[in-house]
């Protein structure tokens, strides 16, 4: 089987992990273009059998360990005074890399180890830091886009399980643009396709026009976020989903979005 036939469908969770773990949709693309490339120069760096997606992860890490992701607090970004609410900086960057494949991603323990180059005993440490970390961060207003009212509800129990407040649940373009500005969210989490055929996208794109918050997009079709054709969301969830993977990227989202951290 052509190489390429091998590791396309696995390309958009490549970037979907990235990007999570960058913050950014450049920073996160030019690691799996970094990625590519390196299987460009070595197809054989890819040998076929076994798992694909597992040994791509893995060829992304060994990148990332030579090029390494700052996973410090950008300098000059806060305040005094307006520390981050949340604030994973305690968590080595492997320890950030272990929570996202192994919650985002789905990997098992064993996997994400295998993945990292590392001993499951130290993974399983690395994962009981971070969300002890998570777990202990600070409280911040999250506002919902969701039309089907049983999502929105989980979504909400979720959010107040984690210790933050849900700012309003909107249903629809309109709807969302009045909530927010309304009561000024340090985060958004959007569906896509909203109740009266409106667009959480366009929702979205409303609110950044008018501020720089970081939004998670929930959607059943991420591949039609993933496209490559135009800008990109750095955190995307599938539907159905896991609450633990929307709990992390929750952390992950605020902890790179200075504006969040300060309106929280």
């Amino acid at each position: 089987m052509p190489i390429s036939d091998r590791i396309g469908p696995h390309l958009p969770a490549l970037r979907r992990y990235a990007r999570a773990l960058t913050g950014t949709q450049s920073s996160g693309d030019a690691y799996v273009a970094a990625t590519l490339e390196t299987i460009l120069i070595d197809p054989f760096i890819m040998p076929e059998g076994g798992d694909d997606k597992a040994k791509l992860f893995a060829l992304l890490s060994r990148i990332i360990s030579s090029l390494p992701v700052s996973m410090s607090r950008r300098a000059g970004a806060i305040a005094p005074g307006r520390e981050a609410p949340f604030d994973l900086s305690g968590v080595p960057p492997l320890g950030r890399q272990a929570l996202l494949l192994a919650t985002v991603e789905g990997f098992s323990v064993e996997g994400t180890a295998e993945i990292l180059e590392a001993e499951v005993a130290a993974i399983r440490a690395m994962l009981d830091t971070a969300f002890a970390e998570i777990a202990a961060q600070a409280q911040t207003g999250i506002m919902i886009i969701e039309d089907e009212p049983l999502i929105a509800l989980d979504l909400a129990h979720m959010v107040n399980g984690m210790g933050h407040r849900v700012t309003g649940i909107a249903r629809t373009q309109a709807e969302a643009e009045t909530l927010w500005s309304d009561s000024r969210p340090g985060l958004v989490l959007a569906d896509v396709r909203l109740a009266d055929g409106s667009s959480g996208i366009d929702a979205v794109n409303a609110i950044l026009a008018r501020t720089d918050i970081p939004v998670i997009f929930i959607t059943a079709y991420p591949e039609r976020l993933l496209t490559g054709e135009r800008p990109e969301p750095a955190f995307l969830v599938s539907k159905p989903f896991n609450p633990e993977q929307v709990k992390v990227l929750i952390n992950q989202a605020l902890l790179f979005t200075p504006q969040a951290r300060a309106a929280a």
